[in-house]
């Protein structure tokens, strides 16, 4: 998810639209904190760990 919301992010910059910059930030931010969390220990989605 967080690879996802960097190429939409670059592509969002590169082509000028402002709707690909937007969830590409929405993906990264949810990617991250689930990352987090799988890290730490949390089930995320009924799973020990994210990936």
């Amino acid at each position: 998810m967080i690879i996802l919301g960097v190429i939409l992010l670059v592509i969002g910059f590169v082509a000028g639209l402002a709707f690909l910059w937007t969830i590409g930030i929405i993906l990264v931010v949810i990617g991250v904190i689930l990352w987090i969390l799988g890290a730490v220990g949390h089930q995320v989605g009924g799973r020990r760990h994210y990936w």
